[in-house]
């Protein structure tokens, strides 16, 4: 059974679910909630989600964009944790090799720093072991010319030599937006901007749960025989709803990214540093001809309605953090062209730093029989929807085991990843033979994998109607097809979560954001009221991504 997912058709699928009891029901669109629709619909259960924003809006579009396997985790003693999702980023490059790509990192050892060498190459060694890394990818150590020759502009003064290791960069958005896809192909229903307003109940035991179309403002009551609460930062919200919030409670962190042009910042390889203040580790990763870097981890007390801003305190951490790694590349405010700021729903450990406290997942479990998920890494996404899904199908008398370790996501049908160059190769002909240059016809593979065969149809078809609307047709075409198969229900969505260009290639943003409005308004026949509020949506995305908010730093938020 296949199911569409347009965002012309968010009204008939609330619709849907609303006239039948499901199976499952998850609240949250990240990319906890996407696994456990994706793993409950393959094992045959009828499954919805609803999402109060844009999938991946929250936590899983703000990361640092690595499906890896927590090095750091070893100082803390989180074996298990790093055993787990070590052996996961394997699976997650085999299903989906066009949103995951192989990245050696650069630990250089700095004279007074946390890594010394024995410590390095043992951890090194250790987390290859856990991790079950490859014999190809297992680490390396370097003396001081070594590392220099893989990336010149680390300090030369204090560098004493270094350690290689191989992590995994994906576009942590698209990577949910697959899994969702997915999904929904196989059956399941998924709703972006629906928001859960409360829960129903009979006989004290969760039922159902009242949604808004935060869209058109119209409500709808959906029922399903079990209800999972993954709603990342505010899981602890619905928990209140239900009146079960007991016990260990969430603790949120903020981090934040800062983004730099590649030729500003010009690093060859990806580094992962420890900083001078405060000795916490932080990355910088070249990609698509920028270089972004991160992340703070401060505890965040705001109210989680308003967006997680970047405040100056953030910015001239990062920014000090860069300079003293890489001393000539001078980085001032003036170079940083957008960053992003996310939450980490963690779990409360008392007289722990956010940099201390865990990453494990943590499942709650109500009286009313509500389940709830919060905590984890981005990487473990797959382990923690089947520890869910096991509880529900055994509850719902479902014996059917987890397989998703063996399916391939939306776009990953390429072969596997030892088939995804030749793949690339093949499809980027194609799109040359479409009239698209070898450099935008290879970016819209790598974007969309095997789906790229779709959005060539659209190529293919609709010309003329890109130039009536004032597009270039790769614009036009993935905008289409986002509105069609991704559920683009918003000029931000399209700019941030299924292009990441807010974060990535923001003049780009500023060259095409009017008439990629004028399109929508058309498409979807929206008011000018309507219309406006999207583009001050937009705007707000574009102003929060390079204006810092200013923030006195006091004692109990500082960086640290």
């Amino acid at each position: 059974m296949t199911t569409t997912f347009s965002s012309l058709d968010r009204s008939h699928y609330l619709e849907k679910m609303s006239k039948q009891t499901l199976d499952i029901l998850v609240i949250g669109g990240g990319i906890t909630g996407a696994g456990i629709a994706l793993d409950a619909q393959v094992r045959g259960l009828n499954t919805g989600l609803i999402e109060m924003q844009d999938f991946a809006a929250g936590t899983s579009s703000r990361s640092t964009k690595l499906v890896h396997g927590g090095l750091r985790y070893l100082k803390q003693f989180e074996i298990k944790l790093v055993a787990e999702v070590g052996k996961e980023r394997a699976i997650v490059y085999e299903n989906a090799p066009h949103v995951t790509t192989p990245e050696w990192m650069l630990l250089p050892m700095i004279q007074g720093g946390t890594f010394g060498k024995t410590a390095t190459s043992v951890g090194l060694k250790v987390y290859d072991f856990l991790a079950g890394v490859k014999k190809d990818e297992r680490r390396k150590m370097l003396n001081k010319a070594a590392t220099l020759e893989k990336e010149p502009l680390i300090r030369k003064d204090k560098l004493k030599g270094g350690g290689i290791y191989v992590e995994y960069r994906t576009d942590d958005a698209r990577l949910t937006l697959e899994v969702m896809k997915e999904a929904v192909q196989r059956g399941a229903t998924a709703v972006n901007y629906a928001k859960a307003d409360d829960f129903i109940y009979e006989n004290a035991k969760v039922v159902g749960v009242n949604v808004t179309d935060q869209l058109t403002g119209k409500t709808y009551t959906i029922y399903a025989k079990k209800i999972v609460n993954a709603a990342g930062p505010w899981v602890d919200t619905l928990r209140e709803k239900d009146q079960s919030k007991k016990g260990k409670y969430l603790h949120l962190t903020k981090g934040v990214h800062l983004v730099i042009d590649g030729d500003r910042f010009p690093l060859k390889q990806a580094v992962y540093f420890d900083t001078e203040k405060d000795g916490r580790m932080v990355f910088a990763i070249p990609r698509d001809g920028k270089t972004y870097v991160g992340t703070t981890d401060t505890f965040y007390e705001d109210d989680i309605i308003v967006h997680p801003r970047m405040t100056t305190a953030d910015r001239d951490y990062i920014i000090n953090a860069v300079n003293y790694m890489f001393p000539s590349v001078k980085l001032t405010t003036k170079d940083i062209e957008s960053s992003w700021s996310g939450l980490r729903p963690l779990i409360h450990e008392e007289g722990k730093s956010a940099s201390e406290i865990s990453r494990k997942d943590e499942i709650f479990f109500s009286e009313s029989g509500l389940i709830s998920i919060a905590g984890g890494k981005l990487t473990g996404y797959r382990k923690m929807a089947e520890r869910i899904v096991d509880i529900v199908a055994k509850d719902l008398g479902n014996k059917q085991p987890c397989t998703t370790d063996q399916v391939r996501l939306s776009g990953g049908d390429v072969g596997g990843s030892r088939q995804f160059d030749r793949f690339v190769k093949e499809k980027t002909e194609e799109g040359m033979n479409l009239g698209f240059s070898e450099s935008e016809a290879r970016k819209l593979t790598k974007l969309y994998g095997s789906n790229v065969t779709n959005v060539y149809k659209i190529v293919k078809e609709q010309k003329q109607k890109a130039k009536e609307n004032h597009l270039p047709i790769d614009v036009y075409a993935g905008l289409v097809y986002g509105i069609e198969e991704e559920m683009v229900s918003s000029p931000v969505d399209f700019f941030n979560r299924r292009t990441g260009a807010v974060l990535f290639n923001i003049d780009w943003v500023q060259k095409w954001k009017q008439p990629v409005l004028d399109y929508m308004k058309k498409r979807f026949s929206w008011t000018e009221e309507e219309t406006l509020l999207h583009k001050n949506k937009l705007e707000q995305d574009l102003h929060y991504a390079t204006t810092p908010i200013e923030e006195d730093v006091i004692e109990d938020k500082k960086v640290i």
